[in-house]
């Protein structure tokens, strides 16, 4: 009986030209990772940081914290508000902060815009009924 000789599929060089089963195209030299960076001794990030702290003063930065008060002219009603920039929030929810607008949404309230110019506030509460709007005044604490 004859023997059947064994099929290999191609090899390492023909492998690497068939385009990528999501199209891409194969890789090249250039696309290929880079040999992995030599290891830098803890004594150079300590000196960084020293260099760092010195440039800057040598105290951490204090965090830009915006303490306002919101009053309602229709009811009298008010509320503090902290305002914190670095982080992009306020009263710890999410918000998004621009030289212009500070705009967040509360979930048990609504949608707030802040315009920062004027230190007016309003408040946009969708219901059922067709929603509405609540006008505030703010003035730095």
């Amino acid at each position: 009986m004859p023997r059947s000789k064994a099929v290999t599929g191609p090899g390492p060089d023909a492998r690497s030209m068939m385009p990528d089963p999501l199209g891409f195209p194969p890789m090249t030299a250039l696309h290929r990772p880079a040999a992995p960076r030599r290891r830098r001794s803890p004594v150079s990030g300590i000196a960084a940081g020293i260099v760092l702290l010195a440039s800057s003063g040598g105290g951490a930065a204090e965090p830009e914290i915006l303490h306002l008060r919101c009053t309602n002219s229709t009811s009298g009603a008010s509320w503090p508000i902290v305002v914190d920039l670095d982080h992009g929030r306020v009263d710890s929810l999410s918000a998004a902060i621009t030289d212009k607008w500070i705009t967040w949404r509360d979930p048990k309230q609504g949608f707030f815009d802040f315009d920062r110019a004027t230190g007016k506030l309003q408040l946009r509460n969708a219901s059922s009924t067709g929603g509405y709007f609540l006008y505030y005044m703010c003035r730095p604490e």
